[in-house]
Protein backbone atom coordinates (compact mmCIF):
# COMPACT_ATOMS: atom_id res chain seq x y z
CA UNK A 1 0.00 0.00 0.00
CA UNK A 2 2.87 2.35 0.78
CA UNK A 3 4.33 1.88 -2.70
CA UNK A 4 0.98 2.70 -4.27
CA UNK A 5 0.82 5.97 -2.33
CA UNK A 6 4.33 6.98 -3.36
CA UNK A 7 3.57 6.16 -6.99
CA UNK A 8 0.32 8.08 -6.75
CA UNK A 9 2.29 11.12 -5.62
CA UNK A 10 4.67 10.73 -8.55
CA UNK A 11 1.76 10.42 -10.97
CA UNK A 12 0.10 13.55 -9.58
CA UNK A 13 3.38 15.45 -9.76
CA UNK A 14 3.86 14.36 -13.37
CA UNK A 15 0.30 15.39 -14.25
CA UNK A 16 0.75 18.82 -12.69
CA UNK A 17 4.09 19.37 -14.41
CA UNK A 18 2.69 18.36 -17.78
CA UNK A 19 -0.36 20.53 -17.23
CA UNK A 20 1.93 23.47 -16.48
CA UNK A 21 4.01 22.83 -19.59
CA UNK A 22 0.87 22.53 -21.69
CA UNK A 23 0.06 26.21 -21.23
CA UNK A 24 2.39 27.10 -24.11
CA UNK A 25 1.51 24.17 -26.37
CA UNK A 26 1.35 25.24 -30.05
CA UNK A 27 -2.19 23.90 -30.59
CA UNK A 28 -3.45 25.61 -27.45
CA UNK A 29 -3.71 24.89 -23.75
CA UNK A 30 -7.26 23.54 -23.98
CA UNK A 31 -6.27 21.01 -26.63
CA UNK A 32 -3.32 19.86 -24.54
CA UNK A 33 -5.36 19.67 -21.34
CA UNK A 34 -8.04 17.49 -22.96
CA UNK A 35 -5.49 15.13 -24.45
CA UNK A 36 -3.56 14.92 -21.18
CA UNK A 37 -6.68 14.16 -19.18
CA UNK A 38 -7.76 11.46 -21.64
CA UNK A 39 -4.37 9.77 -21.50
CA UNK A 40 -4.29 9.75 -17.71
CA UNK A 41 -7.89 8.51 -17.49
CA UNK A 42 -7.11 5.73 -19.97
CA UNK A 43 -4.42 4.42 -17.60
CA UNK A 44 -6.21 5.02 -14.30
CA UNK A 45 -6.98 1.33 -13.74
CA UNK A 46 -3.35 0.19 -13.98
CA UNK A 47 -2.42 -1.45 -10.67
CA UNK A 48 0.92 -3.09 -11.48
CA UNK A 49 3.69 -0.94 -9.90
CA UNK A 50 6.16 -1.85 -12.66
CA UNK A 51 3.72 -0.77 -15.36
CA UNK A 52 3.02 2.45 -13.47
CA UNK A 53 6.76 3.16 -13.30
CA UNK A 54 7.01 2.58 -17.07
CA UNK A 55 4.16 5.00 -17.68
CA UNK A 56 5.77 7.58 -15.40
CA UNK A 57 9.05 7.22 -17.31
CA UNK A 58 7.17 7.69 -20.58
CA UNK A 59 5.49 10.80 -19.18
CA UNK A 60 8.83 12.22 -18.06
CA UNK A 61 10.19 11.64 -21.56
CA UNK A 62 7.25 13.58 -23.01
CA UNK A 63 7.93 16.35 -20.50
CA UNK A 64 11.55 16.60 -21.65
CA UNK A 65 10.46 16.63 -25.28
CA UNK A 66 8.04 19.49 -24.58
CA UNK A 67 10.77 21.45 -22.82
CA UNK A 68 13.06 20.91 -25.81
CA UNK A 69 10.30 22.06 -28.16
CA UNK A 70 9.81 25.26 -26.17
CA UNK A 71 13.54 25.99 -25.94
CA UNK A 72 13.88 25.50 -29.68
CA UNK A 73 10.96 27.84 -30.33
CA UNK A 74 12.49 30.50 -28.08
CA UNK A 75 15.88 30.05 -29.72
CA UNK A 76 14.40 30.47 -33.18
CA UNK A 77 12.51 33.60 -32.12
CA UNK A 78 15.64 35.13 -30.60
CA UNK A 79 17.74 34.20 -33.60
CA UNK A 80 15.20 35.76 -35.93
CA UNK A 81 15.07 38.95 -33.85
CA UNK A 82 18.77 39.47 -33.39
CA UNK A 83 20.26 38.02 -36.55
CA UNK A 84 17.72 38.95 -39.19
CA UNK A 85 19.36 42.36 -39.80
CA UNK A 86 22.80 40.85 -40.43
CA UNK A 87 21.38 38.43 -42.99
CA UNK A 88 19.68 41.24 -44.93
CA UNK A 89 22.88 43.24 -45.34
CA UNK A 90 24.82 40.34 -46.88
Amino acid sequence: MKMANSLRGEVLKLYKNLLYLGRDYPKGADYFKKRLKNIFLKNKDVKNPEKIKELIAQGEFVMKELEALYFLRKYRAMKQRYYSDTNKTN
